[in-house]
């Protein structure tokens, strides 16, 4: 929280994490922690303090609008940040569409508060994610309500995460953004019915974009994670093998400087303001959907929803023991679909049962997902022979029969975890 101080700088204390952001209204929150008891009783003690100016512009126009600039320094007891907030006040529409103009030049996207940058810098650590996984649904929420709610949690998450995705990291920001990313077009596709309209599809399209720009540093470090790690331990010390891995080391690299620059783009920041936008605007109210369907329970929308993919899933998957490559691929697809919309719509059903049912969606999916992660490094390795001559065909020969060496298994184990999914009972209701 902040406190003023007699000469007007705030002081940040400690405070559980930050509420939801004004800005993206109706947002599935999280569980927090409970406080330790006797918290009330306890003298706060300031971690660090802002001393700086609030500059105020009124900008003539129909509407008018106002725009707040907070510049100073935040300093804690061994750091200190220079630090800017910018606050644009006025109608929603005029107020998204000068943020939209100012985002084109300038790098201004919605962060953490004053107190948790302020608790970052004192404890020298980053500032912590508002929002984390998937969202949770309200029971009694409609469903755009349910709707605006998974736009403004996801978004979230995307933007924390974006922060993280840097050389060196580790690969957890990437495979969380992307995570991020696929609930997100997940949830759109799933609520189509309700809110489908030209500017959810072009917020997709924007989606589906980053998207393109998350898979390779992604691809390359599953890659590296896995048949890479095993080619390591097969061969220690092999020359060739070594020049094979330090080739894939150098792609990923690239896949992380192109994404870098993409989340540093004007184009990132205009995604961001168009969901943003969604969730304040709701263009789909425009459209002739009819108000009942917006205004419906999301329990039986989604109990609808869940029944329709089920059904289709198992058609997909009868007489799986036949199908080829590709079509188990399908499956693969078919599983992860359902899952993440089992997963946006489970907690209206709490309990075992749903439980139950994820883990053995997840769990086919993930098994069927190893053989398409084996045929995808296979992929890669082959895209590394021209560029690798030091490697040589011999590295990626060995490489290859790794790959072959699992693919017998890995089919048993995704065929087995099938079976097992198409025995579950479905959690929800349909009616």
């Amino acid at each position: 929280m902040l406190e003023r101080r007699s000469r007007g700088a705030p002081t940040c204390r400690p405070t559980l994490p930050p509420p939801g952001l004004p800005w993206l209204p109706g947002q599935a929150t999280q569980p927090q922690a409970p406080l330790p008891a006797g918290w009330r009783d306890a003298t706060p003690l300031p971690l660090a303090a802002f001393s700086g100016r609030r500059s105020l512009l009124h900008l003539p126009g129909d509407p008018p609008l106002e725009l707040a600039l907070l510049r100073g320094q935040l300093r804690a007891v061994a750091a200190e940040s220079a630090t800017a907030r910018l606050s644009l006040g006025g109608p929603p529409g005029a107020v998204l569409a000068l943020a939209r103009r100012l985002a084109t030049d300038l790098p201004l996207l919605p962060g953490p508060d004053l107190a948790e940058a302020g608790r970052a810098l004192a404890q020298q650590d980053a500032p912590r994610p508002r929002r984390r996984g998937a969202p949770l649904l309200e029971a009694n929420a409609s469903v755009e309500a349910a709707v605006v709610g998974v736009i403004g949690h996801l978004l979230e998450v995307m933007l924390h995460q974006a922060t993280l995705c840097l050389p060196g990291r580790g690969p957890e920001g990437v495979h969380q953004m992307r995570v991020a990313l696929r609930r997100l077009r997940s949830a759109l596709r799933n609520f189509r019915p309700a809110i489908g309209c030209p500017a959810v599809a072009g917020f997709d399209r924007e989606l589906a974009a980053l998207a393109r720009k998350l898979g390779p540093a992604r691809d390359w470090d599953v890659f590296l994670a896995g048949l890479g790690a095993s080619l390591a331990s097969a061969l220690p010390g092999d020359r060739r093998c070594a020049q094979l891995l330090k080739a894939a080391a150098a792609r990923r690299a690239a896949g992380y400087q192109s994404l870098r620059a993409e989340l540093d783009s004007a184009g990132f920041r205009h995604l961001v303001l168009d969901g943003l936008a969604l969730a304040v605007l709701r263009p789909w109210r425009a459209e002739a959907t009819p108000a009942a369907l917006l205004e419906e329970p999301v329990a039986g929308f989604g109990a609808r929803l869940l029944d329709k993919r089920w059904r289709r899933l198992c058609r997909q998957g009868e007489a799986a023991e036949t199908l080829d490559a590709a079509a188990l691929h399908d499956l693969r697809l078919g599983c992860k679909r359902l899952r993440y919309a089992a997963e946006l719509f489970a907690p209206l059903w709490p309990g075992k049962p749903a439980r139950r049912f994820l883990r053995r969606l997840a769990a086919a999916q993930e098994a069927l997902g190893e053989a398409n992660d084996l045929a995808v490094a296979r992929g890669l390795v082959a895209g590394l022979l021209s560029g690798t001559p030091a490697a040589g065909p011999w590295a990626v020969g060995v490489a290859e029969g790794l790959v072959l060496g699992r693919a017998g298994g890995t089919r048993a184990l995704a065929l087995k975890s099938w079976e097992k999914l198409r025995d579950a009972r479905p959690f929800w209701d349909a009616g």
